[in-house]
């Protein structure tokens, strides 16, 4: 038998090397993207993650955990149904990043949605979990522009009575010391969508906030049209419950029965200072 020159066989070996260190190279990236998102920096970072005792429920069973808030992505939405972080008053900050660029969030399974379909959309690219509550750090602040923690909001809304609220929740924490937030866009079967991925524009947003920090623990909920408007937070003060029967998400079930009972079937504010 004659043996094959050896310019033959390295014509296979050749592109089996090329392959074998371009799939080499694309696991270390992904790694390293991982890394960037999943290791905390500083003891702030570390004390920002959310006990998954205080995580609702998801309607969708996709769950993703950052180090400084976690959220459950609704890819038929292309967005958030809920995110959910601990805002303490250590964590507040002046500190002035430069506002990074958004990216996709790869530990989505699916995939989140890409910031391009909000582009010429007439919609703000919402925050969720605000770049002004996570300051301390400026992996932190970075963690913020992942696109799983945006939804569609209306200018005016986005730069009015969102903002408004948020500010209040910071005071909240400021004054409380300890608050954890849930929050999120009521996502229905009816709503208009934006972009190539078809990114559903929600009518209503609802902020839930939980001060646990005494022995007298506290809760109260928003839930705001997407729009702009002049009028008092207190004027969208609802119970918990009401915006679970809209959502389908259970907010805080590992609290004492009695107590998540009462508190979520609240709509008083006579505890909170506005």
């Amino acid at each position: 038998m004659i043996a094959k020159p050896k310019f033959v066989k390295r014509k296979y070996i050749y592109p089996l090397l090329i392959i074998i260190v371009t799939i080499g190279f694309y696991y270390f990236e992904e790694a390293i993207d991982a890394n960037r998102y999943n290791t905390t920096s500083t003891d702030k970072d570390q004390d920002a993650e959310l006990s998954f005792f205080y995580l609702p429920t998801s309607t969708t069973g996709a769950i993703v955990t950052h180090a400084n808030y976690s959220l459950s992505y609704s890819e038929k939405h292309e967005q958030p149904e809920w995110v959910a972080y601990e805002l303490k008053k250590t964590h507040l900050s002046q500190n002035d990043f430069k506002r990074p660029f958004f990216e996709v969030d790869k530990k989505v399974r699916t995939s989140s949605a890409d910031w391009r379909n909000y582009k010429k959309s007439g919609y703000d690219k919402g925050h969720l979990c605000p770049a002004g509550d996570r300051r301390y750090s400026y992996q932190a602040f970075e963690e913020t522009f992942l696109t799983s923690n945006i939804s569609p909001q209306n200018h005016e809304f986005n730069a009015g009575i969102w903002n408004r609220l948020e500010q209040k929740t910071r005071y909240w924490a400021k004054k409380y010391n300890d608050v954890y937030v849930v929050t999120g866009g009521v996502l229905t079967n009816d709503l208009k969508t934006i972009g190539y991925e078809a990114v559903s524009v929600p009518k209503q947003f609802y902020k839930v906030i939980l001060d646990n920090s005494s022995q007298n623990p506290k809760m109260i909920a928003f839930l705001i049209p997407n729009k702009n408007t002049k009028k008092s937070l207190k004027d969208f003060v609802v119970s918990a419950d009401e915006i679970e029967k809209l959502t389908g998400i259970d907010f805080f079930s590992k609290l004492d029965d009695a107590i998540e009972n009462r508190l979520e079937s609240s709509s008083n504010t006579n505890n909170w200072k506005f």
